[in-house]
């Protein structure tokens, strides 16, 4: 009884910090500015960049894979679970979709929020970090090719479950559902994207190379 209450809070937990709206209270507190309202309308850090700048955007890229990468770690506060057992994988999943839930569904910000994609990043960071960083690298490839940040995300999540099945080789049921059920998700979040995307009109990243002065 007392170790599910102690999960059951966790959850909660888990819930209500990927619920912190960070590009909303950022922007409200330092412009006076809901990101919501402008550019794409969404709460995530891509549109941070957009409507608020690097600096801002930067932290709130930041902010929003803490949460996932927390979230998923709360599982090291439950002594009865041993570490790197099945329940121990189960309980990370569990609170690191919780919170990428609040991020897509934030309780603070009237339920209106961002995409997910760097909360799920940050869960994935904390649950298998070596897959993490190669859908990273598959993400800045995409991006620095074809400056989609919306397309260079579809790939790296997609990729995910590929990785982890014929590379990583995992026997765990529930990470390969969860990898397959991100890729899905990830997909039904972007479907705008998706149609900008087949029809030419989704907007492209501004990504500045640092080049050397001519003459230097």
């Amino acid at each position: 009884m007392v170790e599910t209450l102690y999960i059951v809070g966790l959850s909660a937990l888990s819930y209500l910090l990927g619920s912190i709206p960070s590009s909303v209270w950022l922007g409200m507190s330092l412009y006076g500015k809901d990101v919501r309202d402008y550019g794409s309308g969404n709460a995530g850090a891509t549109n941070t960049f957009r409507v608020l700048g690097k600096k801002v955007g930067t932290a709130v890229l930041l902010m929003d894979v803490a949460k996932g990468f927390t979230a998923a770690c709360l599982v090291w506060l439950l002594p009865f679970v041993e570490v790197n057992s099945i329940q121990f994988v189960n309980l990370q999943l569990l609170f690191g979709l919780l919170s990428v839930i609040g991020h897509i569904f934030p309780v603070f910000a009237n339920f209106k929020g961002g995409k997910g994609i760097a909360t799920l990043l940050g869960m994935v960071i904390a649950i298998h970090y070596v897959s993490a960083l190669v859908c990273i690298g598959l993400f800045l490839f995409i991006l620095l090719l074809t400056k989609y940040v919306s397309l260079s995300s579809i790939v790296a999540t997609v990729s995910f479950p590929l990785l982890i099945v014929f590379i990583f080789k995992s026997n765990e049921p529930l990470f390969v559902a969860f990898g397959v059920s991100a890729a899905i998700m990830v997909v039904l979040t972007h479907q705008k994207n998706i149609k900008r995307l087949v029809a030419g009109e989704e907007n492209k990243a501004n990504i500045k190379l640092i080049r050397k002065k001519q003459g230097q």
